[in-house]
């Protein structure tokens, strides 16, 4: 951008500065946000969960946010699986395996079982079926 432009832009951000203070002046808009529907942020926010609760699904959505967390869970989706069948079927060590499956676990996407010595792992519950059949199905649109 040259200099005339630049100066072309501030001058048209100060003139409509302007004009939205004499706005605000004469009672035409209010406060520091632009509300054009005032009923519909209303009942919106109304119905907004609270900010713990988004910051969690946000921190859920990361743990999806990893290829290799989505190919264990697509495994387990299929079939009851230990480590070392993990570790095979995605070709990484066992160590990378565990690492994720403690991620999984603490997202609570992912449970196990003891037999003998062996552990078990599958999907937590059907609601991460659901996550990834949805999920599945949005992408394959």
């Amino acid at each position: 951008m040259n200099i005339f432009a630049y100066e072309h832009v501030i001058k048209q951000g100060v003139k409509l500065m302007t004009e939205n203070e004499k706005k605000m002046q004469n009672g035409e808009i209010s406060g520091e946000f632009l509300a054009a529907h005032e009923d519909v942020v209303k009942r919106v926010l109304e119905k907004q969960p609270a900010d713990e609760y988004l910051y969690d699904l946000a921190e859920l959505f990361k743990v999806f946010g990893d290829s290799t967390r989505i190919k264990i869970l697509y495994a387990l989706f299929e079939s009851d699986l230990c480590v070392g069948d993990i570790a095979q079927l995605l070709n990484i060590s066992q160590s990378a395996v565990s690492h994720q499956l403690k991620i999984l676990k603490d997202a609570k996407l992912v449970k196990f079982r003891r037999e003998g010595k062996i552990i078990f792992y599958m999907l937590d519950d059907d609601h991460v079926r659901t996550m990834l059949s949805m999920g599945m199905e949005h992408v394959e649109e």
